[in-house]
């Protein structure tokens, strides 16, 4: 039988007894088995009592086995998988959007048919109906290759014999995903238009540090260093909701590299003055009122009732700034009649992509500006230097244009100079 114990035990006098089977010092018998890697053992004094016994147990066990194989669903496998592979190790913030992407997937198409039913034509069916959804091919990679892991797995434990996730088309993207960059000139137009905004410290500091924006919301106090001019990132903010309840956590920052220092750059250390005195200022004006209490007590960034900084405060006040600089654009370009040069949207992540094109633009070290964005992986950080390089390239071609023209243009003056003496001639 298929993972049965094939050591041969023996009785107290020597003589063999058969596989898995052992005499005690206290003169009674055992027969021990593993079935599909379940531990199986049963005891007594009757010998031949005990082999029927154990013959019994044993099938009994195999059918119990073969039952499960049979009839368990994707569904229950998952979760019996994610429990006890994911929970351990994951982050606690990953487990809801880990599983909402796998039951609006795979869950969602193929959890009530058997583990051992599933093909793989079953699987490019999903894949094939997420294209036509117009699910991004991330989406489909992301859940294609949780799916994979999980069977894998099944496969580990023989509940199948094969991965049915192998060998599957993946649409790629017709498109290379363009990353927003703001230019110095966008960056400056967008803090001036923040000069009386009550965020304006923290989208300075955001445009001076590259912090995620988890970071910067969940930024302490004690985390500036003033003396020495740095800030060090120990934790992120989480918001996310879990079965329709809010729920806040500051977790461990997104990988071990995101534990990093960053010094003061720019105006940074007058930012975090300026922002201590205000929450300082608001916290005895709102007294009771005082929203941020226990772990969130210390925060550097809070609304103006003192509760901790979401994204959404930040993408709405983004679209309303952007809002106002528009407005005031349309305006100008009707009294200067010329053509309106709308600034374009912005999320709050595009501001850290920023801060990483100011740091190529100042000739930093790629090493150098991974260490401070705390990217794990350096393909990360070059990405956005050759985003910005090449730009640089776009810029030289010009420089070259604008000076070829120049020439031409005095090519053409000393030509007519030329001609304009001969005729006075």
């Amino acid at each position: 039988m298929k993972g049965e114990n094939k050591s041969v035990g023996k009785d107290l006098k020597g003589r063999e007894l058969g596989k898995g089977l052992y005499q005690r010092k206290d003169g009674r018998y055992e027969a021990r088995a593993k079935i599909n890697g379940n531990d199986v053992s049963i005891y007594g004094f009757n010998l031949r009592e005990l082999k029927k016994n154990f013959q019994e147990l044993k099938e009994q066990a195999q059918n119990a086995v073969e039952y499960r194989r049979k009839n368990l669903t994707l569904n229950e496998w998952f979760e019996e998988w994610f429990r006890t592979y994911k929970l351990p190790v994951v982050k606690e913030t990953s487990f809801f959007p880990m599983k909402r992407k796998f039951y609006s997937s795979f869950g969602a198409s193929l959890g009530e048919r058997t583990v051992a039913s599933i093909t793989n034509i079953d699987i490019q069916g999903v894949i094939n109906r997420m294209s036509q959804e117009g699910r991004a091919t991330s989406s489909m990679r992301e859940a294609l290759g949780r799916m994979r892991e999980c069977m894998e797995s099944a496969k580990n434990n023989q509940i199948i014999s094969l991965n049915p996730c192998f060998e599957i088309n993946v649409p790629w993207e017709n498109t290379q995903v363009r990353r927003r960059f703001l230019s110095r000139e966008e960056q400056n137009t967008f803090l001036a238009a923040m000069e009386h905004n009550w965020y304006k410290e923290m989208f300075y500091i955001m445009f001076l540090t590259g912090m995620r924006f988890g970071e910067v919301g969940g930024l302490m106090w004690k985390d500036i260093d003033f003396e020495n001019k740095c800030l060090h990132i120990n934790r992120s903010l989480s918001c996310q909701y879990e079965y329709g309840e809010k729920i806040l956590r500051l977790t461990a920052p997104k990988t071990h590299n995101s534990y990093r220092k960053i010094p003061f750059f720019g105006e940074a250390e007058e930012m975090f003055q300026s922002q201590k005195n205000k929450v300082d200022l608001l916290k005895k004006t709102l007294g009771r009122r005082w929203r941020a209490a226990g772990e969130y007590e210390d925060l550097v960034f809070v609304t103006t009732m003192g509760s901790p900084v979401l994204r959404y405060h930040a993408e709405k006040e983004i679209k309303k700034v952007i809002k106002q600089i528009n407005e005031q654009e349309a305006f100008d370009s009707v009294r200067e009649q010329r053509e309106p040069h709308y600034f374009e949207d912005l999320y709050p992540h595009a501001i850290r992509h920023t801060f990483c094109s100011r740091c190529f633009e100042a000739d930093m070290q790629p090493k150098v500006v991974q260490s401070i964005m705390g990217h794990q992986h350096y393909s990360t950080t070059i990405d956005i230097y050759t985003h910005v390089t090449d730009e640089k390239y776009q810029e030289e071609i010009g420089k070259f244009g604008r000076a070829m023209e120049q020439v031409g243009q005095e090519v053409v003056k000393e030509s007519a100079g030329m001609m304009q003496m001969g005729q006075l001639s």
